[in-house]
């Protein structure tokens, strides 16, 4: 199963449009292929197609000819790209036979049970977890049982599947297309007001599903126990709010992101009012999406959405290794019959891909997509895979899908942040690259100048406010989540690990990448400044740290100043001006203190003679190796 519709799409300059919809046609407006060069209009029964700057594509039967009947207004409202079968969405990714079991039988049972009181799921998880995939399969279970009234998926790359606007109407279309008097009574709503699709989602919602539904329900026109009441929505977080018709296009700013957000909030608002809490409907909807503000903030405890919904977050308790194991090895015994060698690989590369995955399916997707290259060799791409390095000069690039998608989310979080941040000159690059060398969850090169510092304390290090972490993070939910330790504290856990070897290697993370030497340099900056700032005077020295009579959270930072400033420093570019500077504001006899108080405390690990030694060695290193050499230091 692949992990995200995106990365397995086939490249195109737009996406293919559906016969229907003649609005996005014209709105489209970029480069067309030509099906019969040379010909200036051709006729084929009733699909006439005119070479132009655009397409205009007639498929006959509608229900008028004329430009005011209701269902040809709404047909020029919705985008049935985002249909679960539509064209442009060819070979969307769905679950193989055998996997992802637990969480779609789980998923079914919910919507086969019509009794339960939740009729809203929303299902939440990181970027390529496979929500997409699972949805798929979805629709396609569903459209067989003969449950499906409606669903839409959206798409951040598309321009008509990049909107709310389009979500609503073209659910209506869905749904008309199963009840013909339902289509009728959308149609004379739509004629009556033509300007719906202007109006709030709510509204629309109303109008346009709600009210033929009920008026139709009332006149015993239809039958609410046999009526399709399955509606699906994939890929929330991906409406970047209004209307574009630049693919790939990036949210420009702190407005349009939060435009986005409320869009998005607006809509999942507009299904409770009208849907969850409306009893006589027959509907049962799923949402998924990445764990983004709209749909995060709802199912929180206290959000609205917290007591109607049924919430699954593909985490841990869904392991999806076994599942990438089978994905990998059937696409890998297919290569093999296509080749002739089925001997081309071994279950020793498929371990170490599934282990490489860290339980997201986007990885294996995009592994497989490299790998089954028609024109390359299947065994020696599946070689540079495994044994891959970034090297200078590198032209190989494996990871490079799964590399633009890791540099959307970063870039697209980077600029929410720097927006909304009050202490203008944040870099916020920096600030979360510091966090990513403190995590413990893989194996990190960068992080041995860290000796597990808790995320508050980190924070208070680097100079944030309380909780900062939670602003700085917001933005990177499809990537990071912050979860309680075994000893109560927060901390940072990384979904992928490709995204951590993302990080740290800046052949991929290219504009993005911060090296461990700047993060470095910051921190020993910050170490001098505290330092500085805090007197540190006392006599005699207190016998335990918990007696040095400090604000709680600057007590805490300055631990980490006597912890690690002396790797910080070692770690660092050139400083001789600023340690000149500290030398002069008195700065290296209260470290003495600083360090005299951190000694006394029979507990610190510093007292060790190794653990001693290794941190004045360091000093040493940095001392030994200034411009200036004859400053007074202790």
């Amino acid at each position: 199963m692949a992990g995200n519709q995106d990365l397995l799409r086939p490249p195109q300059t737009f996406p293919t449009l559906h016969p229907d919809d003649q609005r996005a046609a014209q709105r489209a407006g970029g480069t067309t292929t030509s099906f019969f060069s040379g010909a200036s209009g051709v006729n084929t029964g009733d699909i006439q197609y005119f070479e132009a700057s655009h397409i205009t594509v007639h498929s006959g039967g509608g229900v008028g000819d004329t430009s005011n009947d209701g269902w040809e207004l709404l047909l020029n409202n919705i985008a049935p790209n985002g249909l679960h079968d539509s064209s442009a969405r060819y070979d969307a990714p769905k679950c193989d036979e055998d996997t992802r079991v637990e969480v779609t039988d789980e998923i079914m049972q919910w919507i086969q049970n019509r009794d339960a009181p939740q009729r809203l799921l929303c299902m939440t998880g990181a970027a390529g977890a496979g929500k997409s995939a699972l949805q798929q399969t979805i629709a396609e279970c569903c459209t067989e049982l003969d449950i499906l009234s409606a669903a839409f998926f959206c798409s951040s790359t598309d321009p008509t599947r990049n909107t709310i606007a389009f979500i609503i109407p073209t659910i209506a279309y869905q749904i008309g297309l199963k009840h013909h008097r339902f289509r009728g009574c959308v149609s004379a709503a739509v004629k009556h007001d033509s300007k719906i699709f202007s109006r709030s989602l709510q509204s629309q919602m109303d109008v346009l599903i709600v009210r033929p539904f009920e008026s139709l329900r009332k006149s015993h026109g239809l039958d609410s126990n046999t009526f399709p009441y399955v509606i699906l929505i994939d890929g929330l977080d991906e409406c970047i709010g209004r209307y574009s018709t630049t693919s790939h296009a990036p949210v420009a700013d702190a407005d349009d992101r939060r435009q986005a957000e409320d869009r998005q909030a607006e809509l999942l608002s507009a299904i409770k009012r009208c849907i969850v809490d409306n009893k006589d409907l027959p509907f049962r909807v799923f949402i998924a999406s990445r764990p983004e503000w709209a749909i995060r903030t709802a199912l929180k405890p206290g959000g609205y959405l917290q007591q109607v919904a049924y919430h699954i977050e593909l985490s841990d308790k869904y392991d999806a290794s076994g599942d990438m194991r089978r994905y990998l090895r059937r696409r890998f015994e297919d290569i093999g019959l296509q080749i002739d060698d089925p001997q081309w690989f071994s279950k020793d590369a498929i371990e170490t891909l599934v282990q490489a995955a860290s339980g997201q399916f986007v990885y294996v997707a995009t592994v497989y997509k490299y790998i089954s290259e028609r024109r390359g060799s299947p065994a020696e791409r599946l070689n540079v895979v495994l044994a891959w390095t970034p090297h200078d000069g590198q032209v190989v690039r494996p990871f490079e899908a799964l590399d633009k998608l890791y540099a959307s989310i970063l870039s697209t979080a980077k600029k929410a942040y720097e927006a909304v941040d009050t202490h203008h000159g944040r870099d916020f690059l920096l600030l979360f690259r510091a966090h990513h060398m403190n995590v413990g969850d893989f194996y990190i090169p960068s992080a041995s100048v860290y000796l597990g510092s808790t995320l508050d304390d980190l924070s208070a290090l680097l100079g944030l406010e309380a909780r900062a972490e939670d602003i700085l993070f917001s933005d990177l939910r499809s990537l990071v989540t912050l979860e309680k330790g075994g000893g109560g504290d927060l901390r940072l856990r990384l979904y992928h690990k490709s995204f951590s070897d993302f990080l740290e290697e800046e052949s991929r993370a290219k504009e993005l990448f911060v090296p461990v030497s700047c993060v470095c340099t910051y921190l020993s900056k910050r170490c001098m400044q505290l330092i500085i700032e805090w007197p540190l005077i006392f006599d005699p020295v207190p016998n335990e740290w918990e007696a040095f009579s400090v604000v709680k959270r600057h007590r805490h930072a300055l631990r980490e100043v006597a912890i690690c400033f002396s790797s910080f420093l070692r770690g660092a570019n050139t400083l001789d001006d600023e340690i000149a500077d500290f030398t002069h504001h008195d700065g290296w006899p209260k470290l003495e203190k600083l360090l005299l108080l951190y000694m006394a405390d029979p507990g610190v690990w510093l007292r060790g003679g190794n653990s001693w030694k290794k941190w004045t060695q360091s000093l040493l290193h940095v001392t030994n190796n200034l411009a200036v050499s004859d400053l007074p230091l202790f």
